[in-house]
């Protein structure tokens, strides 16, 4: 595969939002406004830009400040939707899943191998049940269209296989594992990045930092929170894509949120992991814990699924029932029982699932819905982080049906974000392979600048694998506009508050103009 045409015009930074701004205060009208900056808004600012339409997003805060940056970083085939009998989630998933694979992202994605271990107390009915599983997972992966070679069959492995997966398990009564193929994201942030870019590229315009104090179905006003400026929008339609906070938007939808918690530990600690450690949850059908490999020499152990009521927090976090919950559940398979002394940190996300009347959060669909409010604003909800680029374009078909619209059909199943690069161009690329990770075809760029200056090749902190010219690049090319952004969005630093601490300075010092890459 190639790489991005439309790369050039991607650029987000300070002073394209001030003249982004400046040119919507002196044409007001446009055609789609969304509101929320996550992976479902994002995506829906590219769709719409690419079937022509004049596309305004604002998010209040920064991309991906919300639900979008918290998630496991899997682009997953929808197994665990089979065994509720939800074969068209299970069969969007996995489409979806094959889509970024081979088009959307390749450089940010990559096979992950899930490994359930063979330990007492799993027994023989329970065996069966996940073999049966991943075989349907399999089948899945053909009918989606994804190759063997990207994602290759399950299989049980030898002991020795699975020790060399995930060389903390207890031996003792290690009878081998149970091996499946599935996606991970480099960082769901940086895919939401590269959205947004795309679809600035395509002519939308990306606001961060732009909150919509009051909005209807016909425009919005808008409050610049660094200024204190106001602007009024005149819309043909607005999107709601805030997610949990979707209900402060449009009063009239009832969500019931689910927060899921994850803890980090430095990979040292699970000895070297390359899989994804998949734990059954006792006394559960089909629920598992995960450990799985991370960036920055990391590893994250997730997940839950518990009940969040009451106000919607900025930043969530883990309760101490949650942790336990993970460290009991992981435990059980290891040699060495990990203890909260091995917690580097930990982060929470607010999944919006739509209420119901019973159930447990763990129960409720994860399908998307697409609402309309009385004021004539269309809101997405629900659904997951695989599933997004069908969510946009679900929402971007709903709102330009209601507001009659001229637009293009959608065409994000083959569009490219920037960056993109896989196959034999991506082994081509004269750049470190940690850098190709996170920037794909744009790696090669951020190498020649640290080429160049010396500054730029230094780590923003001593251990770290980050460098100054990653930070360059964030606030020329990728909207960070404060230091929280580039040490909690553009990169992860910020997930452990130790190294956060010692690479706030070079965060700091990156909005020094002398910084800039490109």
């Amino acid at each position: 595969m190639t790489t991005n045409p439309a790369a050039s015009g991607s650029a987000l930074n300070a002073a394209r939002r001030t003249e982004d701004l400046r040119r919507l205060g002196d044409a007001p009208e446009i055609d789609l406004l969304i509101i929320g900056g996550g992976v479902t808004g994002t995506g829906a600012a590219l769709d719409a830009a690419a079937r022509g339409l004049r596309t305004v997003l604002v998010e209040r805060h920064d991309l991906a400040f919300g639900t979008s940056r918290w998630s496991s970083k899997l682009v997953h085939g929808g197994l665990r939707y089979l065994s509720s009998g939800r074969i068209g989630l299970a069969h969007e998933s996995a489409v979806e899943r094959g889509i970024v694979f081979a088009t959307t992202a390749p450089h940010l994605v990559r096979p992950l191998p899930q490994l359930v271990p063979l330990l007492p107390p799993l027994g023989r009915v329970e065996q069966v049940a996940i073999r049966a599983g991943y075989a349907a997972g399999d089948i899945l992966r053909r009918a989606a269209g994804t190759p063997a070679a990207t994602l290759p069959r399950a299989r049980r492995v030898a002991a020795a296989e699975a020790l060399r997966l995930a060389p903390t398990l207890r031996r003792a009564g290690l009878r081998g594992g149970l091996q499946a193929w599935d996606g991970q994201l480099v960082d769901d942030a940086r895919l939401v990045v590269a959205l947004a870019r795309t679809a600035a590229a395509h002519g939308a315009t990306v606001l961060t930092r732009v909150e919509a104090v009051e909005a209807t179905g016909d425009g919005a006003l808008l409050r610049d929170t660094r200024t204190g400026e106001t602007l009024s929008v005149r819309a043909r339609a607005v999107v709601n894509a805030t997610g949990v906070w979707a209900d402060q938007v449009d009063p009239s939808i009832r969500l019931r949120p689910s927060r899921g918690t994850h803890l980090v530990f430095d990979a040292a600690a699970f000895g070297g992991l390359t899989a994804a450690l998949t734990v059954p949850v006792p006394g559960s059908f089909g629920r598992f814990v995960f450990a799985f490999p991370a960036p920055h020499g990391r590893v994250y152990l997730g997940l839950t699924d518990e009940d969040a009521p009451g106000p919607i927090p900025d930043e969530p976090h883990a309760t101490e029932g949650e942790i336990d919950f993970l460290l009991d559940t992981v435990n059980r398979t290891l040699r060495e029982p990990l203890t909260r002394a091995d917690i580097r940190g930990s982060f929470a996300g607010l999944r919006p699932l739509l209420r119901t009347e019973d159930g447990s959060t763990a129960d409720i669909s994860r399908e998307h819905a697409v609402l309309r409010a009385p004021n004539g604003i269309v809101t997405i909800v629900g659904g997951k982080l695989t599933t997004y680029r069908r969510m946009a374009q679900d929402v971007v078909d709903a709102a330009v049906a209601d507001a009659g619209l001229t637009a293009l059909p959608c065409s994000t199943h083959r569009l490219p974000l920037v960056g993109a690069i896989g196959g034999a161009a991506r082994d081509c690329l004269d750049a470190p392979p940690i850098l190709i990770d996170r920037y794909g075809s744009e790696a090669p760029a951020l190498q020649a600048a640290a080429e160049r200056r010396a500054d730029l090749a230094r780590p923003v902190a001593p251990g770290m694998d980050v460098t100054a010219a990653e930070f360059a690049f964030a606030v020329s090319h990728e909207g960070a506009l404060e230091p929280a952004d580039l040490l909690d969005r553009r990169t992860r630093i910020g997930l452990v508050p130790e190294d956060r601490e010692a690479a706030l300075p070079a965060a700091e010092a990156a909005f020094d103009h002398s910084h800039t890459v490109g």
